[in-house]
């Protein structure tokens, strides 16, 4: 899907290497399958081709990045494949070790979807609408994932177990199958968060804790702040 905020934020660059393509390497990085970047957009699949990897084109009509990556794994025709990784573009800061966690406890446990999530560290994340938050029903704990409740952008409501979501999921494939299938609801229109398609069919979605946070690409401050990361790390 197009960045609403920040067009063409995958291809922005930061020390000459674009935010995709630092995503790609992260995710190669992590040694638990093939990586494919599902895209609409041909400037971006070139991207990644110029390093080294595989893209498919997908069709510019999904209406979430979960719809765009059921069409992909159609097109590689792999029925040996179990499970699959979502990472989000523009988290390049996503942590090596979180996604091999969070992904060696779904398959442990056999979740049809789980995220990760971490602890709130300001009030101000609250009310910040570009920054996805999510309910627990117990709390949870680096070895003890917990269902989601829901997940809001704004909340004024004070819940219990309340966590900044990370936008990375792992599906496995009849989950994801099922969720391609069904109807968009009015929920996931109406707050843009395609999750609560899931959670308003009663697919469960199991939260895991992380043990860093990621800084997604969505404004022209998140960018900057990005840059200043990875050029002190550089």
């Amino acid at each position: 899907m197009s960045a609403r905020r920040l067009p063409g934020k995958p291809l922005l660059k930061i020390n000459g290497k674009s935010i995709i393509a630092r995503v790609f390497n992260k995710a190669k990085s992590c040694k638990i399958g093939k990586v494919i970047v599902a895209t609409e957009d041909k400037i971006i699949a070139n991207e990644i081709k110029k390093n080294r990897g595989t893209a498919i084109l997908t069709s510019k009509k999904h209406n979430s990045g979960t719809d765009r990556i059921w069409e992909a794994f159609q097109k590689i025709k792999n029925s040996k494949i179990k499970y699959i990784i979502n990472l989000q573009g523009d988290e390049p800061l996503i942590d090596i070790n979180d996604i091999r966690n969070l992904n060696q406890i779904a398959r442990k446990n056999k979740f049809d979807i789980a995220t990760l999530a971490i602890k709130l560290k300001s009030k101000k994340i609250l009310n910040n609408k570009n920054i996805v938050k999510v309910v627990t029903k117990e709390k949870i704990s680096f070895r003890k994932p917990q269902k989601a409740i829901n997940f809001h952008r704004i909340s004024k409501k004070k819940y219990k177990n309340f966590y900044q979501h990370i936008g990375i999921y792992q599906y496995s494939v009849p989950a994801l199958k099922k969720f391609f299938n069904l109807k968009r609801t009015l929920n996931e229109k109406k707050l843009r968060l395609e999750q609560l398609r899931a959670l308003d069919n009663k697919i469960p979605i199991h939260v895991i804790l992380a043990k860093k946070n990621v800084i997604g690409v969505d404004t022209r401050q998140d960018y900057i702040e990005l840059k200043k990361i990875l050029e002190y790390k550089a």
